[in-house]
């Protein structure tokens, strides 16, 4: 049997890590079982269903490299089907249309209420078989009204419902529009789907499912609903702890990988495992070895991974997403051999590729802006002498090269009689603008010899007009 899974997102909000975290496993199992991974979307709600929604799913799914095997299927554009499915079912006796009207169902539920009985649809409408003039009737899948529903789920174990429990569930509505769960029967089965890994707020409408897959004929694919993710604090994640757009992670600097990596974690391990390759994932996964307890977000977690992610990946993999977080400041290069020598040298001081874009301006432009305090300590009448002497040996300097600038800047300060530092400060707030910069050798390096002699020709300028300090 080939495995086949889905992920099937509803676009009527944003596309956030409890749903990504959903794809990750659908897509690991897939992968680690050499089977189909689908892409569904789930737009039959057409007044919340939104494009900017899809165009999240899509290119979330993308920045996030979950590559798709079909799809993406659009349930709107299936509504053909549903039909055809709708027909048989009435024809066959496995659904039915009813009759009864929004009042009556409130009264119905309030006498249930006022009885102490769960509310659920009574099957008033079950044995009907003359319509209700004035009436349009939904359409109810005629549940059985015996036995039970044995759902094997993979994650939380045996799981047994009452079907006396299980009322008759509306499958299409007045207008004749059909229900989710029942689009998520005719999907699954139409797709030969065999996994289906969720949220386990869906394992209340797997009996209902499964029951509609037997009365079409179709076997009821294995199930997996894995736990929720919490916030901090214990409750439901929300935005304030995390549940934004996967695409805000993109902007905020997160590496793919590094998201994966942490999202994986939440709720299964591998020994003691914390860092994992996608390859590495795939090797490992099981959907089998999901813990059904909840699990909780941690940001500072997350930052740190990102930050592992970023010091053990090749830097060639990581100088697109350096390159997108440079263009949102308005910074434009092709120059890939700098690039990777920033993030080589920037990667083990900063944890996001934002922070890193942030700091790194001034290797990318022409012009730097001098920090006011930086200047007034640092580039005075008392240090322009050793600038000079830094810009004479520079100059002359054969070969441009961390370690030979390095050499130079070490000779120069054992000749003044000083520690490193008082040569290297003056010099990197010279060409960086500020006091914090990688190690000066590293960093003249990267800058190359004439954006570094431009900006130290500029520094002296500054430093000669500056009180003594």
């Amino acid at each position: 049997m080939t495995v086949v899974t889905r992920f099937a997102p509803s676009p009527t909000g944003m596309l956030h890590v409890g749903g990504v975290r959903t794809a990750l496993y659908s897509w690991l199992y897939a992968r680690r079982m050499g089977g189909r991974f689908i892409l569904r979307i789930e737009d039959t709600d057409r007044e919340r269903s939104t494009q900017e929604a899809v165009r999240v799913i899509l290119d979330g799914m993308r920045w996030l490299g979950l590559d798709h095997d079909e799809g993406p299927y659009y349930q709107s554009e299936r509504f053909g089907r549903y039909r055809e499915v709708l027909e048989r079912m009435l024809a066959e006796g496995t659904a039915y249309r009813c009759y009864c009207t929004k009042e009556e169902l409130e009264a119905m539920r309030a006498q249930q209420l006022a009885r102490k009985e769960k509310p659920r649809y009574s099957g008033a409408c079950r044995d009907r078989t003359e319509p209700r003039p004035g009436v349009e009737p939904v359409i109810r899948f005629r549940n059985p009204q015996e036995g039970t529903v044995v759902v094997d789920d993979l994650v939380h174990g045996q799981v047994v419902f009452q079907n006396a429990e299980l009322d008759d569930l509306i499958i299409a509505r007045s207008d004749g529009t059909p229900t989710y769960n029942f689009c998520v029967v005719v999907d699954d089965m139409d797709m030969g789907v065999t996994h289906v890994i969720r949220g386990d707020d869906h394992l209340n409408n797997t009996p209902r499912q499964m029951n509609m897959l037997r009365a079409l004929g179709a076997t009821p694919p294995a199930y997996a609903h894995v736990p929720m993710i919490l916030g901090p604090d214990g409750t439901k994640l929300s935005k304030r702890h995390g549940a934004v757009s996967v695409l805000q992670y993109q902007e905020e600097g997160f590496l793919p990988d590094a998201l994966l990596n942490y999202l994986v974690r939440l709720g299964w391990s591998h020994g003691d495992q914390e860092l994992f390759t996608r390859e590495e994932m795939i090797a490992a996964f099981d959907i089998r070895d999901v813990n059904k307890a909840a699990s909780t977000f941690n940001p500072e977690k997350l930052l740190w991974l990102n930050q592992q992610h970023m010091m053990r990946m090749e830097p060639a993999r990581i100088v697109p997403h350096l390159r997108y977080q440079l263009e949102r400041l308005g910074i434009d290069t092709d120059d890939t051999e700098l690039l990777q020598g920033v993030i080589v040298a920037q990667r083990e001081r900063t944890r996001t590729l934002k922070e890193m874009a942030e700091k790194s301006r001034y290797f990318f432009v022409d012009e730097i802006d001098l920090d006011p305090k930086a200047a007034a300590k640092h580039l005075t009448r008392e240090t322009a002498p050793v600038l000079e002497q830094v810009q004479a040996r520079l100059e002359r300097l054969a070969q441009w090269t961390a370690s030979a600038i390095h050499d130079e800047l070490s000779a120069l300060a054992e000749q003044l009689g000083v520690g490193l530092g008082k040569v290297a400060q003056p010099l990197r707030v010279a060409v960086s603008g500020g006091t914090v910069s990688p190690p000066i050798d590293q960093t003249v390096a990267l800058l190359g010899r004439d954006r570094t002699l431009a900006r130290l020709e500029r520094a002296l300028q500054t430093a000669r007009s500056n009180g003594a300090s």
